[in-house]
């Protein structure tokens, strides 16, 4: 990425605006201006996160909101209420505080001398969840969305449940928010209040992590948030932004095909990043393309955008099996419509003899039976690859000794595909509560198996996620696995494979009982979603660009990760231990020395479920001068084929003193989970 230091606008730094909200709570706002704007008012941007203005998210808001700002715009990021700099305490995600929070947010904005009353939302993750999710409220200012790597379903398509299962990646991020809310605000803000402020947050933030235990199915508390359910409610036009790395690319494409407003769909290479930054490669002019978005829907300028392809994706090229890749090879796609008529679904049988074939006359079933190793699934990456070094799934060999798996014979020619695949199995099972994966892989000419995408599914979930209903032992069911949207090229020698397990951990939480499974191959079939023509328009991008930050971070220590698989063979004892240390640095606007270090250990003892353990431990500090402050904390999830077992522990120091400790331990039923 290239930096910029000129822009058609001199812009002026805000460090810090306070909103009051209607209830009296102040939220803190980092303000990027051009100079001219209180003569010339321009339309606002608004990025509304939980994740610390002041100084975790100081520079990448300086380069994207103040290249903003040199353009035209006001750039404006807002810590949402009892993070960062502003007042209250954060209970949760996607509250009904925060959502009207964001409303009054918009209003200000529209207020402000320096903006002609249009507002547009950006943000990745958090902040693209709750730009549609207010988006859906219909804020009278609000014109225009741009989300990155977000979700329309949080019961579906989150970092908690994923066709069912309970995500390993729901620890993970409950155990970040857990951390990072148990920082104080910074006294060069808020003044002598800091203290109390941060005892509020420490008291009364709460374990997220047991709310989202508490809803093990799709009811009330996942609908809140999740525009799925009425995509009508959004009027404004919308670009949705993900990643083939990334968790959120599904979320995508089922915008595309229900929202009634101007809506594009844009998916990279990418992991959980903005595309700018974008890694895998390659990385794009994403700020460009916002700037193009916010000039049609918020200035009004023609410059065509709203003619150009509905969905731009980048086909990726077969690649050998990696943990990371700097660069996906590919090109990019353009498509007119999703769904589109370009893209047809062809049926291959899973086949008895273990061969995938194209749809044939179906003959008499032959079952085949697995039970799959508890601890398959430690080669499988992250569910969403937050930096692509190295969380990205292994060779699929490692897996597949423990799956049934179907090979095509070597292809004639390349086969492209962009879309959902789907997969129809027939299948028994001899417990009550099960999961199935299932993984689509490219299988190279020397055995190398790189994983194209997977899906899971919970099967008391076979019906729907709101009701689910418990299997009856030896019953054959019919099910559907739908697996992650992707494109992709196999190329001509190249096998297609698709292997299925009766488990996938630590992506996904075990089933309570171990479970032998029964499929009928003649009977089952994947439904692969298959590019039959060219795209129906060219599409480029320029260089990617942003600010050059005006806070300079010094390195006291680089980061570094380590991301080790070990099985003890005495014990038979398997564990998954990622250290992210994300070094020490120093912010020279702001005079703080900063430092984030995390660890997660996923483990099991052969097949004994019982043994299921896994753990996040998290330490982050703030030093500036005297004021020094550390927190830890530490997260653990255990289980029996009943209950889960959730302990945490949180403490927080002020220099050498520990000023505040806190435990937790509930137990939670299971609920067909």
């Amino acid at each position: 990425m290239r930096y910029i230091d000129h822009f058609p606008e001199t812009v002026k730094e805000i460090e810090n605006e306070w909103i009051t909200m209607p209830d009296g709570v102040r939220l803190a706002a980092r303000i990027w201006l051009p100079e001219s704007a209180n003569v010339k008012p321009v339309p606002a941007i608004l990025e509304y996160i939980p994740y610390r203005k002041r100084d975790f998210k100081r520079i990448d808001d300086e380069v994207n909101h103040r290249y903003f700002a040199g353009h035209g715009y006001a750039g404006v990021r807002v810590d949402i209420r009892g993070s960062g700099d502003s007042e209250g305490v954060l209970t949760d995600e996607y509250l009904e505080t925060e959502l009207s929070d964001g409303e009054r947010i918009i209003e200000w904005l529209a207020e402000q001398p320096w903006c002609d009353g249009n507002v547009g939302m950006i943000g990745i993750s958090w902040g693209g969840f709750n730009g549609l999710q207010i988006a859906a409220r219909r804020p009278e200012a609000l014109k225009a969305v741009i989300s990155v790597c977000s979700t329309d379903d949080r019961y579906a398509d989150d970092v908690h449940y994923m066709g069912g299962c309970l995500l390993g990646d729901n620890l993970s991020w409950a155990s970040v928010m857990f951390d990072r809310n148990s920082l104080p605000p910074d006294p060069e803000i808020v003044g002598d209040k800091w203290r109390d402020m941060w005892m509020e947050r420490l008291e009364k933030s709460g374990l997220w992590k047991k709310n989202w235990l508490e809803h093990q199915r799709r009811d009330d508390f996942w609908k809140h948030g999740s525009i799925c359910e009425n995509y009508d409610d959004i009027q404004c036009p919308v670009m949705a932004v993900s990643g083939w790395a990334d968790g959120y690319s599904n979320s995508v494409f089922r915008m595309l095909e229900n929202l009634k407003v101007p809506r594009m769909g844009l998916v990279g290479a990418w992991s959980h990043r903005y595309p700018h930054d974008g890694i895998p490669g390659p990385a794009i002019g994403f700020l460009q393309e916002c700037l193009r978005w916010w000039d049609k829907w918020l200035k009004g300028t023609d410059n065509g955008i709203d003619r150009e392809p509905m969905l731009k994706a980048w086909m990726q090229e077969s690649m050998p099996p990696s943990t990371s890749y700097e660069e996906r090879p590919g090109y990019w796609l353009g498509l007119n419509e999703w769904p589109s008529r370009k893209v047809r679904n062809i049926r291959f049988l899973l086949k008895n003899e273990q061969t995938l074939k194209v749809y044939e006359k179906a003959v008499e079933a032959k079952p085949m039976w697995v039970q799959s190793p508890v601890n398959l699934g430690m080669f499988a990456g992250k569910w969403c690859s937050y930096s692509a070094a190295p969380d990205l799934p292994a060779d699929q060999r490692e897996e597949d000794g423990g799956a049934l798996i179907f090979d095509s014979d070597p292809l004639k020619e390349d086969l492209e595909i962009i879309g959902r695949p789907c997969a129809d199995l027939q299948v028994e099972v001899n417990q009550p509560v099960a999961m199935v994966a299932v993984r689509l892989t490219d299988v190279r000419p020397d055995g190398k198996a790189t994983r194209v995408t997977y899906g899971l599914l919970n099967l008391t979930h076979r019906n729907g996620h709101e009701s689910p209903e418990k299997l009856e032992p030896g019953k054959k069911y019919k099910i559907r696995v739908k697996l992650n949207e992707i494109a992709h090229i196999f190329p001509a020698g190249n096998q297609i494979r698709v292997s299925i397990s009766t488990s996938y951990y630590p992506i996904a939480w075990p089933s309570p009982e171990l479970v032998m499974m029964k499929l009928y191959g003649e009977e089952s079939s994947i439904d692969l979603p298959i590019l039959m023509e060219e795209g129906d328009a060219p599409v480029s991008f320029e260089e990617p660009v942003a600010a050059r930050p005006s806070t300079q971070k010094g390195v006291l220590q680089a980061p570094s990760v380590q991301w080790n698989v070990n099985k003890d063979l005495v014990f038979d004892r398997s564990e998954m231990d990622v250290i992210k240390d994300e070094g020490r640095f120093f912010l020279d606007a702001i005079r703080l020395e900063m430092a984030a270090k995390s660890r997660e250990k996923y483990a099991i003892t052969g097949d004994d479920l019982e043994s299921i353990r896994a753990e996040v431990k998290a330490k982050k500090s703030l030093k500036r001068g005297a004021w020094q402050i550390t927190t830890r904390t530490k997260t653990i999830l255990t289980s029996d084929k009943d209950y889960f077992f959730l302990h945490a522990t949180l403490d927080a120091f002020e220099g050498d003193e520990r000023v505040f400790s806190k435990n937790w331990r509930e137990k939670i039923p299971r609920d067909h989970m």
